[in-house]
């Protein structure tokens, strides 16, 4: 549907797509007919906030619906799985601002069934890069740097032990204060239904 093509611009070959130009195109129509109006709000969640959930598509609206969030609501942080992988990486790093600067007062890590994650082995994903040009001299330039790019792109096997492990790297950061409650859900990708893993008021 969405074809590329090739435009030669200023002598130089460049790469486009008609989906770009589809999104600027109804960009432009969004904006002189005033739309954003009826989603103006401010940068702090109205319900004190932030989610840490998946970048899966089925949970684009199918999420915030499940849960009677409207645009304004909370912070949402997505990424592959609903992981923190790191705990100084930049899912942790948002996490914190959202509560230090933007006003969020409860964490909700939400991870989802049939995850794309879920038992994603890093061999698959390491042959599609090489498919794709990335050389075997970059693998051994990464492992020789210290980097475990297979750990690195594994997956997880258990979502409740995924969204468990998540709400423990936030609940224990040392940069995290005292007294927020870190909540811990799975979701049905298809019905919505939200499971219980891990309640931050008992904690």
């Amino acid at each position: 549907m969405y074809s590329y093509y090739r435009k030669k611009r200023g002598g130089i070959i460049v790469k486009e797509s008609s989906l770009l130009n589809e999104i600027l195109n109804y960009n432009e129509k969004f904006v002189e007919s005033h739309e954003y109006e009826k989603y103006e709000t401010t940068k702090f969640p109205n319900k004190r906030m932030v989610i840490l959930t998946c970048m899966d598509t089925r949970l684009l609206e199918l999420l915030p619906k499940a849960m009677n969030l409207g645009n304004g609501d909370v912070k949402t942080i997505k990424n592959a799985g609903a992981l923190v992988s790191h705990p100084f990486g930049s899912i942790m790093r948002s996490i914190l601002i959202a509560v230090y600067q933007l006003q969020a007062e409860e964490v909700l890590v939400i991870a989802h069934h049939d995850c794309g994650m879920s038992g994603l082995k890093a061999e698959p994903v390491i042959a599609s890069m090489m498919s794709r040009g990335v050389t075997e001299e970059t693998m051994d330039t990464l492992t020789y740097s210290g980097i475990n790019i297979k750990k690195w792109l594994h997956g997880f096997e258990n979502v409740t032990e995924s969204v468990e492990h998540s709400v423990g790297v936030i609940r224990n950061h040392p940069l995290m204060p005292k007294g927020v409650p870190v909540h811990g859900l799975v979701i049905d990708p298809k019905t919505g239904k939200l499971d219980l893993v891990v309640d931050g008021y008992q904690d």
